[in-house]
């Protein structure tokens, strides 16, 4: 297994982001004495007069490792609200398990769960499960490649055109193409990006993807200041909706060890 180098993450980073990008948060604190350890962040920002704007973005990490796995929980929630009219409403949460099968390859299975009114999903249920291999692991950083499969049911709020017919929820077989990486860019800042893309096996040529990347700056040991990019996209989201959704938030974040 390679040894984690600058130029690697810069690779990985720059193939995602001619993609797509996504997510703020800082990098919860991994250390494989088997505790958990938690961060939490906050963002809002506020605008009056001419026009009236509001939004509010809510995040929580938490990881338990050991040298042969790591399990980790998160939950973000976003709301947004501009001119009386809201314009985000999203909540998840999600967990996933890795277990180290040897030094470079682990297997691992992921649970998450998204509302997401503006998207007219009531609810999403995403499980799915895989192989990975540690492409470059060292002391300030990592970076992972994983491939699976899974099931995805979304319940939508009104009923909603997709896949050829009026539903009101769809569910599909999926497969999960990942990537993910963190790199310690200064001893104060790190930068940390996931890609996962999910082609549809049941309607062939649709797929959704995430990305999400995130720079934090330690103000203090526990507080750092964070700002991210989030983008999703969804080739078929049903009609009169979006592909792609995106949002930009900064904020502040606390860790627990």
């Amino acid at each position: 297994m390679q040894q984690f180098h600058p130029s690697t993450i810069h690779v990985g980073c720059l193939v995602a982001g001619l993609v797509w990008a996504a997510g703020a948060a800082a990098q919860v604190t991994v250390k494989p004495d088997g505790q958990w350890r938690h961060l939490f962040g906050a963002g809002a920002s506020l605008s009056s007069g001419n026009s009236e704007s509001s939004s509010f973005n809510l995040d929580a990490d938490s990881v338990r490792a050991t040298v042969n796995d790591k399990w980790s929980v998160t939950g973000r929630a976003l709301y947004g609200k501009s001119e009386g009219r809201k314009t985000a409403e999203r909540f998840s949460v999600g967990t996933q398990y890795e277990r180290d099968f040897d030094s470079v390859w682990f297997g691992f299975g992921r649970l998450e769960a998204v509302r997401d009114r503006p998207a007219n999903l009531s609810r999403r249920i995403f499980a799915g499960t895989g192989v990975g291999y540690h492409l470059a692991r060292g002391d300030d950083g990592f970076w992972n490649v994983s491939m699976g499969f899974g099931y995805t049911q979304d319940r939508f709020l009104d009923p909603a055109e997709v896949d050829g017919r009026v539903r009101r929820s769809y569910g599909r077989a999926e497969v999960l193409l990942a990537q993910e990486s963190s790199y310690q860019l200064t001893g104060t800042t790190n930068f940390k990006q996931k890609l996962s893309v999910l082609p549809n096996l049941e309607d062939r040529g649709e797929y959704r993807a995430e990305f999400e990347s995130a720079l934090s700056v330690a103000i203090t040991q526990q507080l750092s200041l964070t700002a991210g990019l989030t983008v999703r996209y969804n080739s078929d989201p049903g009609e009169g909706l979006e592909r792609t959704d995106m949002g930009f938030v900064t904020g502040v974040a606390v860790r627990i060890d």
